[in-house]
């Protein structure tokens, strides 16, 4: 008499089986060291091994849902939680989506434990992936791949950098050629406008809920979570000061904020406004960057850069105030996230535009 809790898959299936239970047994069998490298490439050769078992044309679909739901009880029996149907289903996909790297990712039974961040096909963990599999776009999906690769984002930031739609502010200011870099090599930073993204996003501040607030409350609460503020604003930025005096003729003034970005080698000043940006905000900017050119700048470092950052600002005012090498931005932000398909609209647009 058989077990009540033992799972019969078909004789036909039992290969599919064998081929994934080695797979799992060689990745349970790995050190420590790399197991999310372990468990998204063992993923992806789960994946590959149920396509390939489909695309042998002896299924209809009805069947093949049976076939994962027989597979994930005996994988589960066995191995415990992770191998759901569904959970085999985003495998599934996760092979059908990144199947241009199954040659990088070709590691066979026993081989899982020579896997090597800087040789393997993927640097996240699986949770990642899971996450980036439900962003339909390509390049959108490439672009935050690298990001949170190379800035080691927890999938909580990679969640909040894509809720607050950072790879549509970037496109936005940016060619389709810039637009395709950002796909291909994530955001890289070589000069002053590869760092400008609009709108910042500041909902971490936590300030939407006032109904009121004053220049120096959007200045204290941007130094309380300055580390958020930082990763808001992009890559290589170094916080050096707030309120920082200088002098003219016993005259006192001083910068909102102060920052480094070590891979322009500049200095970035930003001044805050809480209302529409005036020509005056934009003469007192010139007059704070000349200060640094001729008195903080050394010689080995580039051009320094000022920011204003404001709730609405006028191109136009912009145009018509400053010289057009002056390297000087105004931006706005906005005190909580945007709606998403609102950005994606106005990337069409502006797409449609440039065509």
């Amino acid at each position: 008499m058989k077990s009540k809790n033992r799972v019969e898959v078909p004789d036909s299936d039992t290969a599919l089986y064998e081929r994934i239970r080695e797979l799992v047994v060689a990745a349970r069998s790995t050190v420590a060291r790399g197991v999310d490298l372990v468990q998204v490439h063992t993923s992806f050769q789960i994946g590959r091994h149920i396509i390939e078992q489909e695309q042998q044309g002896e299924q209809r679909a009805s069947y093949g849902k049976a076939v994962l739901k027989a597979l994930a009880e005996k994988l589960t029996q066995e191995f415990g939680r992770g191998f759901s149907k569904s959970n085999l289903e985003y495998m599934r996909r996760f092979y059908l989506l990144y199947q241009e790297r199954a040659e990088i990712a070709q590691f066979g039974t026993g081989q899982l434990d020579r896997l090597a961040e800087d040789t393997c096909a993927f640097r996240l963990s699986w949770t990642h992936y899971v996450f980036l599999m439900g962003i339909d776009n390509i390049d959108e999906r490439n672009f935050y791949e690298i990001e949170a690769s190379d800035q080691g984002w927890n999938l909580n930031e990679l969640k909040r950098q894509f809720n607050s739609g950072l790879y549509e502010c970037l496109a936005l200011s940016r060619d389709k050629e810039g637009i395709r870099q950002l796909a291909q090599q994530g955001q890289i930073i070589s000069q002053p406008k590869d760092l400008l993204k609009e709108p910042l996003v500041l909902e971490f501040l936590g300030l939407s809920e006032q109904a009121r607030y004053s220049e120096s409350d959007l200045e204290t609460a941007i130094i309380n979570h300055v580390e958020h503020f930082l990763l808001e604003l992009g890559k290589g930025f170094l916080f050096e000061a707030r309120q920082k005096r200088f002098t003219f003729d016993a005259d006192h003034f001083y910068i909102d904020l102060v920052f480094y970005n070590r891979l322009l080698r500049c200095y970035v000043l930003i001044d805050l406004k809480i209302g529409k940006l005036t020509h005056q905000n934009l003469g007192q900017m010139q007059m704070y960057v000349n200060y640094f050119e001729r008195y903080v700048k050394t010689d080995g470092e580039n051009a320094t850069i000022g920011i204003i950052l404001c709730k609405k600002k006028n191109e136009a005012l912009v145009e018509i105030t400053l010289p057009k090498d002056a390297n000087i931005h105004a931006r706005e932000y906005q005190l909580y996230l945007p709606s998403k398909e609102e950005l994606q609209q106005k990337l069409q647009e502006w797409a449609g535009e440039e065509a």
